[in-house]
């Protein structure tokens, strides 16, 4: 990969200086790292809103008490919970979600509670409280959605997007932001493959044939900070990151490490895509990310300036020209560490 396309870290933020945050799965990988990279831009007040009492409690450790947290048990499945944790908060990062795909394929009922009910009320709770900006993280997944965790999440998607029709009104606007694989969160294959070869057994895959979208989670957690700053609402930003195939992660983990194909689980995909090509008309590229416009925009909605894709245009893991080889995995896990 010729080219270094992540979001460069700022030291400043025009949302989050002096601002009142929530962040709902604040507990997870990314809320974890999105609340530090926060407090370290100058937020006045940080809500965690979580509902693992657990994970608050060894989060809070972590922190050392620093006394602009703010900690919420909550489920976003109860919207007064919502409300009330919402109130005097400017700004939202909504990161709680059902994300194993093959489980939403056994309990597709839970995943639309969450995924799709739980969404409603965070948007509901956030026109309530006069939240200026929220931001919702997406996945690969969404696009052409293939399985229920994907399906959920889309409908997430539209329904943050049309939100802006809802406080057209008021000051409260939404935007999605949608990436890949992070490398180094809690659901990454990495620490698998890790012990695996360190046991001496063999790693297992899916698919040889396979591609993923990867991002770090830095890289991650400042693409979320800087569309927060851009964001007029009603936009769905996808950041430009590389790919790379299973075998050449595999081989950079695990150098010579003996593989079995174990088949695809239930509801995956042999190749990620972020952008369908059905989407390509609503779509432009602009710097170091595609926004993907909405349909109906009637809040006054601002389009970005930046290069239309060609018509029938897919960001997909297997076309994508930005390719990961093994040394800059290697180098990127190594960073990781």
């Amino acid at each position: 990969m010729s080219e270094d396309l992540a979001p460069t870290p700022s030291d400043v933020s025009t949302s989050l200086a002096g601002a009142s945050v929530l962040v709902t799965g604040g507990t997870g990988s990314f809320g974890k790292a999105f609340v530090r990279r926060a407090l370290d831009l100058g937020a006045r007040r940080v809500v965690i809103f979580s509902r693992d009492e657990l994970k608050q409690s060894d989060m809070r450790a972590a922190f050392t008490h620093d006394e602009r947290l703010r900690w919420f048990i909550g489920d976003i499945r109860d919207r007064e919970r919502l409300r009330r944790a919402m109130h005097g908060v400017d700004l939202v990062i909504h990161a709680a979600a059902l994300k194993q795909v093959d489980t939403a394929e056994y309990n597709p009922v839970e995943y639309i509670r969450t995924n799709v009910n739980g969404s409603e009320n965070v948007v509901e709770a956030a026109i309530d409280a006069g939240v200026r900006k929220v931001v919702a993280l997406s996945t690969d997944k969404a696009s052409s959605p293939i399985n229920l965790y994907g399906a959920t999440k889309l409908c997430a998607d539209r329904l943050f997007i049309s939100a802006n029709h809802y406080a057209a009104h008021q000051e409260t606007r939404f935007s999605v932001v949608r990436y890949g694989n992070v490398m180094g969160s809690r659901g990454s294959v990495i620490p698998l493959f890790r012990r695996l070869a360190a046991e001496g057994k063999p790693l297992p895959l899916t698919d040889r044939r396979m591609t993923r979208f990867w991002i770090t989670l830095p890289q991650a957690v400042d693409f979320v900070v800087t569309s927060l700053d851009r964001m007029h609402g009603g936009e769905l930003y996808v950041p430009r990151i590389p790919s790379t195939r299973l075998l050449d992660l595999v081989e950079a983990v695990a150098p010579g490490a003996e593989t079995v194909e174990v088949g695809i689980r239930p509801g995956e995909k042999l190749h990620e895509e972020m952008i369908a090509a059905d989407d390509s008309r609503r779509t432009v590229l602009t710097g170091d990310r595609y926004v993907i416009t909405p349909y109906l925009a009637g809040w006054g909605y601002e389009p970005p300036v930046g290069e239309q894709v060609p018509d029938g245009f897919a960001y997909r893991s297997d076309t994508n020209d930005l390719l990961l080889t093994v040394e800059e995995l290697r180098a990127l896990i190594d960073s990781l560490d």
